[in-house]
């Protein structure tokens, strides 16, 4: 024990005091999506080719991309030979609503959306990983670390899903998994929240096509709030969460 406390004094203080301040990201992160206002080339539909997920669609005054099925692979970024696809570092990606996830040059995608008052001081949550691949988890479970300090916010999550405001679903929701799902979130007293984080979770992600998958939790209930990514940074996970109390951006 005596260890560990020497550790700590030797490490100082290490919880980023988000949001007043920006966030340390890694060198290879890729954050929210910008498309040039440039139409394609005559022909070029390169970057529909290399999409693994049908994340993008070709359309007169150029691509969009829905952020809900985006794996932000960079794929399409590094094929387009005019540049029109760029991913910027900026970790804000969260949407109160399915459509402000689309991207293109005429509508960069919305903001998220109102706050819901009721939650602004505090905010309990049940995870539900619903076959997910356990990146998604990794990463909501990250967030009660020292670094992010998820509780310092009024942000918990909790193990009944009685304690709870709403429930956090990671994973593509599988067949196996649909009932369960459902039974949380209907254990949860009202009013209740659904959060989607994940392209799993939103779309269906990698396994969208899957006969065993319900392609998210937004096809089983109402979603409240949408946090894309494969798997979402925590910084946006928890600028997401930020964002739906009002005490974000």
């Amino acid at each position: 024990m005596f260890d560990v406390v020497r550790e700590r004094v030797r490490q100082g203080y290490r919880t980023c005091r988000y949001p007043a301040l920006a966030p340390e990201l890694p060198e290879r992160f890729l954050g929210r999506p910008r498309i040039a206002a440039a139409p394609c080339p005559p022909g070029c539909a390169d970057c529909l080719a290399q999409c693994p997920v049908k994340a993008l669609e070709l359309r007169p005054q150029g691509p969009a991309l829905d952020m809900g099925r985006c794996v932000f692979c960079g794929a399409c970024a590094r094929t387009c030979p005019q540049k029109t696809i760029v991913f910027s570092r900026d970790h804000r990606v969260a949407s109160r609503s399915r459509e402000g996830l689309i991207i293109s040059s005429t509508d960069p995608g919305q903001q998220p959306g109102k706050a819901i008052p009721l939650f602004r001081r505090s905010l309990r949550l049940r995870q539900v990983s619903a076959a997910g691949c356990n990146a998604c988890e990794a990463d909501c479970n990250v967030l009660t670390t020292p670094v992010f300090d998820l509780g310092s916010y009024g942000i918990d999550f909790v193990a009944a899903p009685r304690h709870a405001d709403g429930i956090a679903v990671t994973g593509p929701v599988s067949e196996n998994m649909r009932q369960a799902t459902l039974d949380t979130f209907d254990a949860v007293p009202d009013p209740r929240l659904v959060i989607a984080v994940g392209a799993c979770a939103i779309s269906g992600g990698i396994f969208r096509d899957s006969g065993e998958c319900h392609q998210g939790v937004s096809a089983l209930l109402p979603v409240d709030l949408y946090i894309p990514g494969c798997p979402p940074h925590p910084w946006s996970i928890l600028d997401g969460f930020l964002t739906l109390m009002g005490r974000s951006r």
